[in-house]
């Protein structure tokens, strides 16, 4: 082992393999490539069986053999890197990892929309005049259409009898049992419903991340984002998630006039939270996850402070 591979990070190193499983009852099961990450150097052959047979629950299994294993490097899937820890002095909340993009003065989130405009109301030079001497405020006007920044799709942004802002219930935003769908490096934009397969879904906030918030800021981010698919839509709405979040610039493919992702989860009431951020530094599950709006009457779309909460 070189010198550059023993200095990488734990959080680098997978080992893939192919594997054959005979059942004592007849029959068997193949897989090529496999990839597993890995918490040191290396995993022994029975090792890698045992975790082949617990992982997939197989049964009368009779023989697993290990072929063509090697180390790569590679970003881990299943296990987030050290997080840190929460600000919070008193210890009763988690660790808090922030999800969202800053909003400032002249942003751009989509071409052709206005970027925000910020700007005083009452400046603190000019309060002085309201307060007594040594007393200022600063008091400040933002101008912002709702889809800025990281920001919340409530069923009104697609249907015009959906709930708005002020209607959403807060166990819908707050605290949710959420999971991260990793799917990063896949070569293809499009995430189709086999990205969710091995994932349960049920109740939960689903996070897909695919590595598309590296480039907010620059033009990139706004030609070739990943999205999910139409069936993709209608299998999370049938395994009964409750919010979908992206870290890309749409959950839909923008290159039609057509919005399948929207209309068939805010049609369900799930609720859509687009560009998130930093979801590389979440584990798959084992945490929540919070997105909450103002309270406004007759708005669809509002930007969000989203963050998840993991158990010290």
């Amino acid at each position: 082992m070189t010198t550059e591979e023993t200095t990488r990070p734990a959080t680098d190193r997978r080992v893939q393999f192919d594997f054959e499983v005979d059942f004592s009852n007849g029959g068997g099961l193949q897989g090529q490539d496999f990839r597993l990450d890995l918490a040191g150097d290396d995993l022994s052959d029975q090792d890698l069986a045992d975790y082949i047979v617990k992982d997939l629950r197989l049964l009368m299994v009779g023989e697993v053999r290990i072929l063509n294993k090697q180390i790569i490097f590679e970003r881990h899937k299943r296990s987030a890197e050290a997080l840190p820890e929460s600000s919070d002095p008193s210890g009763r909340a988690g660790r808090f990892i922030d999800l969202s993009h800053t909003i400032v003065e002249g942003m751009v989130t989509y071409k052709g929309m206005p970027a925000p405009i910020l700007c005083d109301f009452l400046s603190r030079e000019a309060s002085q005049s309201h307060y007594a001497e040594g007393t200022t405020f600063q008091i400040d006007r933002l101008e912002m259409v709702g889809n800025t920044g990281t920001y919340i799709d409530s069923p009104f942004h697609r249907y015009a009898d959906g709930k708005d802002l002020s209607e959403l219930d807060l166990a819908q935003l707050a605290d949710l049992d959420a999971v991260v769908v990793r799917v990063t490096g896949m070569g293809k934009r499009a995430v189709d419903r086999d990205a969710f397969l091995a994932t349960d879904v049920r109740g939960k906030a689903v996070l897909v991340h695919t590595g598309w918030a590296q480039h907010w800021g620059t033009e990139q981010y706004f030609e070739g984002h990943a999205f999910l698919t139409a069936a993709a839509a209608i299998y999370l709405k049938e395994q009964g998630a409750v919010l979908v979040g992206i870290d890309s610039l749409n959950i839909d493919d923008t290159s039609g006039g057509t919005r399948p992702v929207h209309t068939t989860l805010l049609g369900a009431e799930i609720l859509i939270v687009e560009h998130l951020r930093g979801l590389e530094q979440l584990p798959t599950s084992g945490f929540t996850f919070s997105a909450v709006p103002v309270k406004v009457r007759g708005m669809g779309t509002f930007p969000v402070r989203a963050f998840a909460t993991l158990p010290h």
